[in-house]
């Protein structure tokens, strides 16, 4: 399996110069949840992003990808140079956390994508999310909460 994991606003929104927009504590342990024994693929700006006392993720496999060859990573942290080599070379099941640039060349290649539709608007982000194409993923679950929504979509 491989899958993609986000938080989006309702225009999509992921990211406001380099963080999150936003702390849903709910959000996080849902993150946690799935992504736990699994295989954790994300760019170099997502890496850089989490706290490093939090680096890597623990419990799981992390592959960071970037396209600088020299790029420092702990021993335990797989670099890939592409989301191509990386999906070439892992087995398994992988969770693409991010970001932006890494969801856009890798949802084409997923199964399944975890949503936390987020209901706000979020007007100066600079990181999206691509569109989520209702002809191709199809919503299999669904869990409402106040100001979220956790969809899981499969690709049809």
């Amino acid at each position: 399996m491989i899958a993609l994991i986000a938080a989006i606003s309702e225009n999509n929104c992921i990211g406001k110069s380099g963080t999150l927009p936003w702390y849903i504590p709910e959000d996080l342990k849902r993150f946690k949840k799935i992504t736990t024994g699994h295989t954790v693929l994300m760019g170099r700006k997502t890496w850089e992003s989490i706290p490093e006392k939090f680096r890597p993720l623990p419990n799981r496999k992390n592959i960071v990808i970037t396209r600088n060859t020299t790029y420092p990573v702990p021993e335990d942290v797989q670099r890939y140079h592409s989301v191509e080599e990386a999906l070439t070379h892992e087995k398994g099941d992988i969770m693409i956390i991010g970001g932006a640039e890494i969801y856009a060349q890798s949802i084409d290649q997923a199964d399944t994508l975890y949503i936390t539709h987020v209901r706000t608007f979020i007007e100066d982000g600079t990181a999206f999310f691509p569109t989520i194409d209702r002809t191709i993923w199809k919503e299999t679950e669904r869990e409402e909460h106040e100001h979220i929504s956790f969809v899981t979509y499969k690709k049809q």
